[in-house]
C-alpha cells in the first residue's frame, strides 16, 4: 500500500502544478480561483479509485498534504 500511496501523493502534486499556476494569475475568491483550487479535487479522487487506495482516515493528511504542496509550488512556478 505504501508504494501505491507514495505514487499517488506524487500524481496529486503533479495534477495540481497548473492549477495552482492558474490560480496565482486570478482574483482571489473569484470563479476562477473557485475552479483551480475544486477542479483537481475530481482528479485527486480518480487518482485514488485508479490505484484502489481507501479512503481512510490516515490517508487523508498525505492527500490534502499532496494537494497542497501542489498548488503551493504551482503558484511559486508562476511568481
Amino acid at each position: 500500500m505504501s508504494v501505491k500511496l507514495g505514487l499517488a501523493a506524487a500524481l496529486i502534486v503533479v495534477v495540481n502544478l497548473p492549477f495552482g499556476y492558474w490560480r496565482a494569475g486570478v482574483r482571489k475568491l473569484s470563479l476562477p480561483w473557485f475552479l483551480a483550487v475544486h477542479l483537481p479535487v475530481l482528479l485527486v479522487v480518480g487518482i485514488r479509485l485508479l490505484l484502489g487506495i481507501p479512503f481512510a482516515w490516515w490517508v487523508l493528511p498525505i492527500t490534502v498534504g499532496s494537494f497542497a504542496l501542489g498548488q503551493w509550488l504551482g503558484a511559486r512556478m508562476r511568481r
